[in-house]
Order: C-alpha cells, then structure tokens, then sequence
C-alpha cells in the first residue's frame, strides 16, 4: 500500500518554528508525487542576535531537533529533508557527519542537509574551488561555513554575513539588498556563489542570477530540496530555479 499523494515519496522536512522561507520553497519545488510534511523545531525568537549570541541560538535550535524529528516520524516518512542550516556547517565535515549520524540514528530513515547538499550541488556544476558565500548570519558563523568548505576542498574567497539581527528578520530581508551583496561578492576570482541561511528567500533571485553573473549560484533550500529528490532516485527537472534543478 502507498499513500494516495505520497505514493513517490513522503519527505519529513525539519525547520525551526521561526522559519517561514522554507515551507513554501520546497512546496514549489515539488513534484507530482511527492509530499512535504513541515515539523517545527521549537525556536524562540531572539530579538538582539549578534556575533556573541548567535551560536548559542543556534546551538537552542538544535538541541530541540530530535523532538521535531520524533513528532514527523510518525506520519512514515520515507526520508527526513533538513530545513535549517546554520547547525550543519558547525564543526566542519566532522560536525555535519555527526549530525547525520545522530538525526538518522533517532528516525531510521536518511536525511539531505544543507551543508553537504550544497558541496553536492557545487560538484554537479563542476570546475568550481573558489567561491563566495552570503549568509543572514554573523561573522562567527560564517567562520563555521568556511571551515566546512575549507574541509571540503573549497576556497572562500570572501563573504558577507548580513548580521541579521532575530530570527524572523532574516525572512525580510528584501531582493535589492540580496542583489546588492551578490554584484559585490562577485569577481573574476571567484567560480560560484552559495547562499546559506535557510529563512533567507533566495531560491528564484540565485536563478535569475546565474544569468546576469554568468556563474553558477547556489541557494541552500535549492540545493537541500536537489540533493533529497535525487538521493531518492526522483529525476524530475523543474525550470525557474536555476540550472541545479533544470539541468542536473
């Protein structure tokens, strides 16, 4: 027996409860046959994040996972799709294995995280060592993300971290301030951009900037949904998100 709209595949997707970016993202995303099924990690919303507190906040976030992770699994999923980003970038590839380790080991299903979602996403592209990344982060975290690419075999040229200052503001962050942080990460030394920071709405902006750019970029809940439909063996090509989704 298969579920009647799932009969593909039931994703899990696991965000935190501040997090309005993410739902609608992977449900554009979907293909026919395949359901997302959202579980809100617990997160309250610090209004005055900065460089010393955003660990710490992101370190809340991710103690409550396993408790977002037991209530989704009991609808069946068939495989867990992580919609937050910042815990899997900490402690470089170490940090991210271990976090697969502990989410897969609590659910019994295999799980698509953020970090090694968009290393998969760079290689696909190929021919990329450096790049540049734009996070809503903090400059302590974006030391995390280059720390995780540097165990990757990438180089960060240089990056932005938009110091979002509470969790919710980094949904409002608008296109021309996105655009702006692109058109200055980008260079001649530089062979892609990725955005981290799941709540930051980038996915249809990095399309449309592959074009003017004329080098790959990479928006994490592109890259996170990418890696979960073909780690399933779903080969569905969608136009409109950039060539990650149409082309690979």
């Amino acid at each position: 027996m298969t579920d009647a709209q799932g009969f593909r595949r039931k994703f899990g997707v696991l965000g935190p409860s501040t997090n309005t970016i993410v739902q609608p993202d992977f449900d554009d995303m979907r293909p026919h046959g395949v359901t997302n099924h959202y579980s809100r990690i617990f997160t309250p919303n610090a209004n005055a994040v900065s460089n010393e507190s955003f660990r710490a906040g992101a370190n809340t976030i991710a103690d409550n996972v396993l408790d977002a992770v037991r209530s989704v699994m009991t609808c069946a999923p068939d495989y867990l799709v992580m919609g937050m980003s910042a815990v899997t970038f900490f402690d470089g590839e170490k940090g991210a294995n271990a976090f697969i380790a502990k989410v897969e080991a609590e659910a019994g299903v295999r799980v698509s995280i953020g970090s090694h979602a968009c290393t998969e996403a760079l290689r696909a592209y190929g021919g990329v060592r450096r790049i540049a990344v734009l996070s809503p982060y903090w400059p302590v975290m974006n030391t995390e993300v280059a720390r995780y690419f540097g165990d990757m075999g990438f180089s960060v040229v240089r990056d932005i971290p938009l110091q979002c200052r509470s969790w919710t503001a980094i949904a409002e962050v608008d296109d021309a301030t996105l655009r702006a942080a692109l058109i200055k990460l980008d260079g001649d030394d530089v062979d892609a951009i990725v955005q981290v920071g799941t709540n930051l709405s980038m996915v249809r902006l990095a399309a449309a900037a592959e074009l003017w750019l004329g080098k790959p970029v990479i928006a994490i809940n592109t890259a996170t949904y990418w890696h979960a439909l073909r780690a399933n063996g779903i080969p569905d090509r969608k136009a409109g998100f950039g060539r990650l989704l149409s082309d690979f």
